[in-house]
């Protein structure tokens, strides 16, 4: 098994978070785990993104060029996205920014609209690529993992973020 994803957005959307989760999720499932996050140097509104690369072997190379997955935050990264997931991949949007039909017939669409500030924009995607990778269990450990760490200011209790992942809503393709 080897997933690779791509999560992007603005900065203040979750979507470093969201991949730190990611990638705990992983290690609880005792995966080799690769977690690569870029940001501008803007507080909030910047562009961001990150790679994970969830696999049962090692990983030789942290660089992806057709991700398995994409959970895609706004249109620019729709835009920028959706032509690199692999066919058969997944793209999971976030409707509550993002008007427009992906184009591609070739992948599964999942439509899902993010959750308000301050459960976390990211969270209700975050979960459905969680699920759509065969990750759907985020164990309360990795929460609290993500959730103390440093950097992650969407959050201040572990709490929060458990009863965010509490109300991600079974996913509706749109394919």
């Amino acid at each position: 098994m080897r997933e690779e994803v791509i999560i992007s957005g603005f900065g203040g959307q979750g979507v470093l978070f969201a991949g730190k989760l990611l990638t705990y999720a992983g290690l609880e499932t005792d995966l080799q785990v690769v977690y690569v996050p870029s940001y501008g140097p803007e507080m909030r509104g910047g562009t961001a993104h990150c790679t994970v690369i969830l696999s049962g072997d090692e990983i030789g190379s942290p660089f992806i060029r057709n991700p398995s997955a994409a959970i895609v935050m706004n249109i620019p990264s729709l835009e920028r996205y959706e032509p690199l997931v692999k066919t058969g991949g997944i793209l999971v949007v976030n409707t509550s920014l993002i008007d427009r039909e992906p184009g591609r017939e070739d992948i599964a669409v999942i439509a899902v609209p993010a959750l308000p500030a301050p459960l976390g924009p990211s969270m209700a995607t975050t979960g459905i690529g969680l699920d759509s990778v065969g990750e759907a269990e985020v164990t309360t450990k990795s929460v609290n993992r993500s959730a103390a760490t440093p950097h992650t200011g969407e959050f201040q209790q572990a709490d929060h973020v458990r009863e965010s992942v509490s109300r991600v809503p079974a996913h509706r393709a749109v394919v």
